[in-house]
């Protein structure tokens, strides 16, 4: 008897150890966007207009990179690929909390949510991708 077409295929993704309840995502996620448009409002106000300008433009690239990770993670399920996406997300809120320390202290401060999210979102991705490989 053959298996093809009897195969069935996990759709249950294996999660690591500290992962939250789906309901939290959403709570976090609205929070954490709400800090990170007061931030940015205040950097909108800052008076350099060259770093305002600049690191804004990283503020708008961070957030294309990080529309794009869902895609990745749960729409391709490439978990790997997503991981790595994650760390370049990851570099980029680093770069972008310096970047508004320069202009707007309190600024920076409201991001810190945001990186430590992140950073907890990179060890649940890794642990799915080892997981589930």
């Amino acid at each position: 008897m053959s298996r093809e077409g009897t195969e069935i295929y996990r759709t249950e993704v294996l999660k690591p150890a500290l992962s939250p309840p789906g309901w939290l995502f959403p709570v976090v996620w609205t929070i954490l966007y709400l800090l990170m448009g007061i931030a940015a409002a205040r950097i909108s106000l800052s008076e350099d207009a060259a770093a305002r300008k600049s690191v804004l433009r990283l503020y708008a690239v961070q957030l294309a990179v990080n529309c794009i990770w869902p895609l990745i993670f749960f729409n391709l399920r490439a978990f790997g690929p997503a991981f790595l996406w994650l760390v370049l997300l990851w570099a980029m809120i680093v770069r972008m909390t310096l970047g508004f320390r320069e202009l707007d202290k309190k600024a920076s401060v409201l991001l810190i949510p945001y990186l430590l999210w992140v950073a907890f979102a990179g060890y649940l991705n890794c642990g799915v991708w080892m997981l589930n490989r």
